[in-house]
Order: C-alpha cells, then structure tokens, then sequence
C-alpha cells in the first residue's frame, strides 16, 4: 500500500495543489472540542497520507499553525496513540462478543450478525487504511490490535463453533486460532478489496458475507479434525 509521497517524513514541500488550497478555518471551541477535532482530522490525514506523513503537513490540512497541535498532543508519538485509540480500537464493541457467545441463538446466525457489525462498524476504508500503514510502518498498532481484540475474535468463533457442533479441538492454541483466521480473514480481505482495491462490488455485501459464513460453518468439522491430524504429527 503506497502512502502520498509529497507528505511523507523527509518529503519536501506540500504540492503546488495543496499549496494553493484554502486553510479550512478553525472556529473558536473549548479546548476539548478542538482537541477532538483536530484528532478527528489527524486520523483522517493519516489515513490517506500515511503514519510517517509530516504534522506540519497535518496543520496545514487542519488550517493551524503546527505549535497548535503540539499544545494538545506533547508528541507525534501521542497524537499517533490517541488516533490507535479513537480509529482502531475505539469502533469495536465487545458487546458484540457478548452476543457471539449467546447459545440461545443458532450459532450461524450469531456469526452473521457479530460480522455485519464488525463489517460496517470496523472494516471501513479509513480504518483498513490506518492499519495497512500501521504495518507497513512497523508500528505497534497492528500486532497490539491483533493481540488485544482478534484474538478474542478468533478464539469465541472456534469455541462456540465446536460446541455448536460437537467437534473436537486441537489442543493448541496457535492451531486453534488458524482455523478462526479462515474466516475471519477472508471476511477481512473481502473489505478491502471492496474498499481498497473497488472490486468486488457486483454482489451485495450481505450474500458475500453470508457465503463466507456458510463455507466455515459447513467445513468446520473438517478444518479441526485436520488441524488435530497436524498437531499428532508434530
């Protein structure tokens, strides 16, 4: 994923284009207001220019003078925190787990609804954007996410499936979460190469999803008895 060159650390100027364009006036707000714009507009920026674009470059797009920005955020490191918090952590709800984990409800029918949510709540093209640049940047943003909310992810969906289906698991946790990653990952892909990349688009979002659903759930049974097979042969 290629971030816009001309914002990018050590670039030079903004471009004649971004030079020529008005400053978007920032009106007069309490503090925390203002912080929170500028936040807003920060993980926008960052979205489309990358993690290592400029926050000079920032305060121009924001219409302030950069020493603004440093008066609520003391470093580009916390401005970049604070962006992880409210972009990518913050959009997902883990009432939506609490859900999931609901065995009064028909186990397929839980996954379409934790991955509707999920869909359009989380994987939007701003927030696949700030992840892809996060790991291109090698940044903790993305292993942190991973660690602290897919996990998670992976493991109810495994659980709650094996139970739905009285299948056995693998002992191993790493096997475990690789059969999650089946969907989850194809669920995952699936949003950007609708949003990133402007294909798949023929197809409604909901018969995609559903398609998805209904692969893991129907090879289910499979996936954890091959994955017990690689565990006996290690």
């Amino acid at each position: 994923m290629r971030a816009r060159s001309d914002l990018l650390s050590g670039a030079g100027r903004p471009s004649e284009a971004r030079r020529s364009r008005p400053k978007q006036a920032v009106p007069r707000m309490a503090p925390a207001q203002r912080k929170a714009m500028l936040l807003a507009r920060a993980s926008d920026f960052f979205a489309e220019y990358g993690l290592t674009a400029q926050t000079r470059a920032l305060a121009e797009a924001c219409g302030v003078a950069q020493r603004l920005i440093y008066r609520y955020f003391p470093s580009k490191a916390a401005l970049l925190q604070e962006v992880y918090e409210e972009a990518i952590v913050a959009p997902f709800k883990a009432v939506w787990l609490v859900r999931l984990r609901d065995r009064s409800q028909p186990f397929e029918t839980r996954l379409q609804e934790f991955y509707h949510n999920y869909y359009d709540a989380v994987l939007t093209r701003k927030w696949l954007r700030l992840f892809l640049y996060a790991s291109l940047a090698e940044a903790r943003m993305a292993p942190d996410y991973i660690q602290a909310i897919i996990v998670e992810i992976l493991e109810t969906i495994v659980v709650e499936a094996a139970h739905a289906q009285q299948v056995e698991l693998p002992s191993g946790r790493d096997l475990r979460n690789e059969i999650g990653w089946m969907l989850h990952g194809a669920v995952s892909h699936f949003a950007i190469r609708r949003h990133l990349y402007e294909a798949s688009r023929r197809v409604e979002v909901e018969r995609i999803l559903a398609l998805h659903i209904r692969c893991f759930v129907t090879g289910f049974a499979a996936m954890a008895a091959e994955a017990r097979a690689c565990e006996g042969t290690t």
